[in-house]
């Protein structure tokens, strides 16, 4: 389970969410600019809250009343970049085992097998294969591979489907579905298409600058 409370001032608004996920597929929706992206940054760690508290499955991951702040690479937490952000000069495989370098996987023991994974995404032939002579769809899967391979407990997907034609957009949110099913972790997806929201999610929240259409609305009902 995830539980956030964060708050950001950023130069246009004040970002001010609070999001408990289970094993669920949670959305942010909103239009460019809402904050949504913030708040992936904020939980991975490529940011820091002005205030607030990050918790996954019990452990702290941020706290501002404790002062503690762990780092990216140590919060178990699988990102998907909106570009898929690929090594251009790494293969397949290469960008997917890049992962598992960090200093908890060698401890513990705890990453996948990297050609089990790519085989399960269908791109296991391609592990030769530099990230020019794939299609959106291959560049994706891989993506997903290498975010998944150190077993994460949480997984980020920032408009995963934004560079993708209809047809494989349409797929590929069939595998997104299938791949939360198989692995029962929270994901927290970055959209501003609500057919997304309709299909993958299993909570809402609609974002406007930085809060969330519903806190707004309370807002102006109060005043």
């Amino acid at each position: 389970m995830l539980e956030a409370r964060l708050t950001k001032k950023l130069w246009n608004f004040n970002l001010d969410v609070q999001l408990q996920v289970d094993n669920q597929i949670l959305i942010l929706l909103g239009p460019s600019g809402a904050g949504k992206t913030t708040i992936l940054h904020l939980l991975a760690g490529l940011s820091k809250p002005n205030e607030g508290l990050i918790k996954i499955n019990g452990r702290v991951l941020y706290s501002s009343g404790e002062k503690l702040n762990i780092t990216p690479q140590s919060r178990n937490i699988g990102y998907l970049f909106q570009d898929y952000a690929l090594f251009p000069h790494m293969t397949v495989m290469q960008n997917v085992i890049y992962g598992l370098t960090s200093k908890r996987c060698k401890q513990d023991g705890s990453a996948l097998e990297p050609m089990e994974l790519l085989n399960s995404f269908g791109v296991g032939h391609l592990i030769d294969r530099y990230p020019r002579q794939l299609s959106g769809g291959e560049k994706q899967r891989v993506a997903l591979a290498r975010a998944l391979v150190v077993q994460p407990q949480l997984l980020l997907l920032d408009e995963p489907f934004s560079a993708l034609d209809k047809n494989t957009k349409v797929s590929l949110r069939h595998e997104i579905k299938k791949l939360h099913k198989r692995w029962q972790i929270p994901f927290i997806l970055v959209t501003h298409d609500e057919e997304d929201a309709q299909f993958l999610g299993d909570i809402t929240v609609s974002l406007e600058k930085g809060q969330s259409r519903e806190n707004l609305l309370n807002a102006i009902s109060v005043n």
